[in-house]
């Protein structure tokens, strides 16, 4: 099995590595096709190649002249089935934290808690694989407070890393009155504000933890994007009569996510590609964010 695993891994690293040299096929195809739609002369660096490239734009559909990305392929048949995600913790963890991944299991559908006990990420990636784990959740902490938490695709990744900021739970929300019933009915989403190649990345890893909802459910999931810090809010609402007489009541947990990296692997692979990671200077500029406006 561990054979097996290494040898989907290269297949899977060969195929990214095959991306530059495809983005640049297309961006010949691309500009010999401007030019003879528009009828102007073929570009001199391109005229050596014209007759193969003008062959193979022939032969293209709809489909085949745009090229795939196996970045889109590590999510291309997840809607197919829903996700099976383990929820798990740092090693001995403490009361606050053990409380805050219990409220998580709610918020992720098809979520199983696992105690890490001794276990090492290794084996518990490993252990996910073989028994069709979609996503592996490990949950960290700081001196009884959460502050960090790792989302990771499998079987190849990606692994996203965010840091977590301003946890607050259940049963610390102090309008108690006012708060609904924790509902695990399929939630729907709602992503504003990720309008960069990052966000839409970054929105793609988090909607594919949860399963398409029904129509009808009123259980709502918001993840907004302010100045490159995400805030998870968890609704329920409620209908009294008219269309415009609407309920909405927080259920929790509340918390801000930070991302400051992306993996091409799983969190066990200490070799995996950097897709994107954080860096000093990228907080100097005040007006700039990465996310989105």
């Amino acid at each position: 099995m561990h054979r097996r695993n290494i040898r989907l891994r290269r297949e899977y690293l060969y195929r990214k590595s095959l991306e530059g040299k495809e983005r640049l096929l297309y961006e010949k195809k691309r500009k010999i096709r401007e030019a003879l739609e528009e009828g102007k002369p073929i570009p001199t660096e391109l005229r050596n190649e014209e007759a193969a490239l003008r062959k193979e734009i022939d032969l293209e559909d709809e489909i085949t002249a745009v090229p795939r990305s196996t970045i889109d392929d590590e999510y291309a048949n997840a809607s197919e089935k829903d996700p099976k995600i383990l929820l798990t913790t740092s090693r001995n963890p403490s009361a606050p934290l053990t409380q805050f991944v219990k409220e998580l299991k709610i918020v992720f559908p098809n979520a199983q808690r696992m105690n890490r006990g001794g276990q090492v990420i290794s084996e518990i990636i490993e252990t996910c694989r073989s028994h069709d784990f979609t996503d592996v959740i490990l949950v960290h902490e700081n001196r009884g407070v959460p502050d960090g938490i790792v989302i990771s695709h499998l079987p190849f990744g990606p692994t996203a890393y965010f840091g977590l900021l301003n946890v607050v739970t259940r049963h610390d929300i102090k309008d108690k009155k006012s708060m609904g019933t924790m509902s695990e009915a399929y939630p729907h989403l709602i992503f504003d504000k990720f309008s960069t190649k990052l966000g839409e990345r970054t929105v793609n890893i988090l909607k594919h933890l949860f399963p398409v909802p029904k129509p009808d459910t009123k259980r709502i999931l918001t993840f907004a994007n302010q100045s490159d810090y995400i805030s998870f809010r968890h609704h329920v609402y409620e209908k009294h009569g008219g269309p415009k007489s609407i309920e909405l009541k927080e259920v929790g947990p509340r918390f801000e996510l930070r991302l400051y990296q992306i993996k091409l692997g799983t969190m066990d692979q200490d070799e995996a590609q950097i897709e994107w990671v954080i860096k000093p200077y990228m907080n100097t500029s005040k007006k700039r964010t990465l996310l989105g406006d």
